[in-house]
């Protein structure tokens, strides 16, 4: 029975996947973002749950893979659609305006960053390439910083809000961390095999800055510390 505990967190993943497409597609943009992130602290549960029971399953691999498609490839794919189709950028062809289509980038690239990770073996101790569920929290953080309702005021929330209603800058966002979820460069893992300063050094450094960050800036610190994941990857694994 135990062996289908993991399956289950998975399986909540997909669930909220599926509620942050649908509300996605209602354009109610910040609740999509709320269930992005229920789908991302499931996604972290299931690995850490099947390592805790001492269970691991092909299937229940392929269901990660499947889940994360949904959650953290199409549910941000759509709302990276809305958000550029509401700034009012338009390319118009046959009369379409195909400039927030660009937005779907982000679930085919991560359709091909998952597969990629599939067969490589190499994976384990770090990722080659923006991982999916990184991606997709640093879009999905998006409407969250844009919320009047949500976001209290700040330099930072400021300093974004014009950023985010620029169609140009969403697309360049989209078009750049599409290409970063495919191409090879070394990213550390968040996974602790134990609490050793010297083996860890780079993770701890990291969720400190992270958790301060947050402390201080709220949601608007989510875009920063993604940048901060890639910018400390780069200084301690690159090559």
């Amino acid at each position: 029975m135990k062996k289908h505990i993991p399956n289950f967190v998975t399986s909540l993943n997909l669930f909220f996947g599926v509620l942050a497409i649908i509300y996605a597609g209602k354009d109610m943009l910040t609740l999509s973002s709320l269930f992005i992130g229920l789908a991302a602290i499931m996604d972290f549960f299931d690995g850490l749950v099947a390592r805790w029971l001492s269970v691991s399953s092909a299937i229940g691999k392929e269901l990660d893979s499947l889940a994360d498609i949904v959650s953290f490839g199409v549910a941000p794919g759509l709302i990276a659609f809305q958000m550029i189709k509401e700034t009012g950028a338009t390319v118009e062809i046959a009369s379409v305006n195909v400039v927030p289509f660009i937005g779907l980038l982000i679930p085919v690239f991560s359709a091909l960053r998952l597969a990629k990770f599939n067969i490589d073996t190499t994976q384990s101790e770090s990722f080659k390439g923006l991982p999916v569920p990184a991606n997709a929290i640093f879009f999905a953080s998006f409407p969250v910083i844009s919320s009047p309702v949500i976001f209290k005021a700040g330099v930072l929330h400021q300093s974004f809000t014009p950023l985010l209603d620029n169609g140009l800058f969403l697309v360049i966002l989209v078009v750049i961390f599409s290409l970063l979820l495919v191409i090879p460069f070394r990213l550390f893992s968040l996974k602790f095999k134990n609490f050793d300063w010297k083996t860890h050094k780079i993770q701890f450094i990291f969720l400190l800055i992270a958790l301060v960050s947050l402390i201080v800036f709220n949601f608007a610190a989510v875009p920063l510390i993604i940048g901060l994941y890639i910018l400390l990857s780069l200084l301690f694994l690159g090559d």
